[in-house]
Formats: structure tokens, sequence, C-alpha cells
């Protein structure tokens, strides 16, 4: 054997060796992507699931939420007509207390006299709601 065909060899069993890794790469490289394609399905499949219950429970709530509306705009109203009451009994205590003598006087007094009534029934009944938690 001259000196060229071992050089010929050496680099015949090189390149085999270089081929038999790049095959062994190439395999461990579709069996890694086989893998995560399954993966990635299974993911999509449960993203799926996910989305559909969260339609649905979205649906549910906007439902609920419709029903609610009439409530809360009941209470708005509520809220504003106690403003307006409390603001007409306010006025009226102050023309109560501009006339000292007369109709609106008395009448000043009898709201005054009426708050502080239903101030004292209120606290009455915490009263008794607190003696009844105990």
């Amino acid at each position: 054997m001259t000196p060229g065909d071992i050089s010929f060899l050496i680099i015949a069993i090189a390149i085999l060796a270089l081929v038999l890794f790049i095959g062994y790469f190439l395999v461990q490289l579709s069996a890694t992507l086989n893998s995560v394609t399954q993966d990635v399905k299974l993911i999509a499949h449960d993203a799926d699931d996910l989305l559909i219950n969260t339609n649905d429970l979205l649906k549910d709530v906007n439902g609920k939420m419709i029903t609610l509306d009439p409530v809360f705009q009941a209470a708005g109203d509520l809220g504003t007509s106690v403003s307006e009451l409390n603001a007409s009994a306010q006025k009226i205590k102050e023309k109560a207390g501009k006339k000292k003598s007369g109709l609106g006087s008395n009448l000043g007094t009898a709201v005054t006299t009426a708050s502080m009534l239903f101030n004292l029934k209120n606290k009455n009944k915490q009263k008794g709601t607190k003696g009844d938690k105990k």
C-alpha cells in the first residue's frame, strides 16, 4: 500500500463516520419532532376545549348581567329618590327656620322631631339586631 492509498482509506473512513453521525443525528431529530408534534396537537385540543368552556361561561355571565341590570337601575333610582326627598326635607327645614312663627315654624319643628324619632327608632332597631346575633 502506498501512502496515497492509506490517505484515501483514512478519508473514506472519516467520510463514512461523518455520514453515520449525520444519519444518527437526523433519526434523533425526527423522533424529537414527532414528539413535539404530538404535544402541540394535545395542547391545541386542550386549548379548543378551554375556549369552548370559556365561551359558555361568558354567555352565562352575560345572561346573568342582563338579568341584574334592572336591579341596579332600580337601586340607582331609589338612591336618586332618597336624595331628592332629603333635599326637599332640607328646604322645608330651611324655610321653617326663616319663619319664626305660624305654620312654617310648626312644620319645621315637626320635621325636626320626626327626624329625631326616626333616628331613635333606627338606633333601637340596631341595638335589637345586635342582641339577636349574640
